[in-house]
């Protein structure tokens, strides 16, 4: 009987702009790939300029921005890293990819270099349901 080499799949796609939905993006790469999953990150709407070179101020959802500065706190008594410290690691320890939707950017008028490097690529739907093909898909 063949062995199979596949590993399991995990997507993420995240479409809020907001910090507290980029926070679960962070951990749930990051445990992801130190389990050894391949792990596709699709980003598209809002959340895609949290991915640009041109850093923006990520808000908390309304009915979650009363909770931010304790969230902080308890971040830092736990030195929890920050979401893009995890996915960093995640790329780092396991087969991570995160991919910008390009049809989001071509709404907003980004190409691919106006994207922080931690962005491997920009695709479209079609493509990156394909990668995901197969895994388990979570929808943030």
């Amino acid at each position: 009987m063949a062995e199979s080499n596949t590993k399991p799949k995990f997507s993420i796609i995240l479409f809020s702009g907001t910090a507290d939905k980029f926070l679960p993006l962070g951990v749930l790469s990051d445990a992801a790939a130190a389990m050894g999953y391949e792990v596709g990150i699709f980003i598209t709407g809002f959340a895609l300029l949290g991915f640009t070179k041109e850093k923006h101020t990520l808000p908390f959802s309304f009915e979650f921005k009363d909770m931010a500065p304790m969230l902080e706190q308890g971040m830092k008594a736990t030195n929890t890293k920050g979401w893009y410290e995890m996915i960093k690691e995640a790329k780092e320890i396991g087969d991570v990819k995160v991919h910008a939707c390009s049809l989001t950017a071509a709404m907003f008028n980004l190409k691919k270099e106006d994207f922080d490097p931690i962005v491997d690529d920009v695709v479209g739907a079609a493509s990156f349901l394909q990668l995901s093909e197969g895994g388990q898909v979570i929808f943030i």
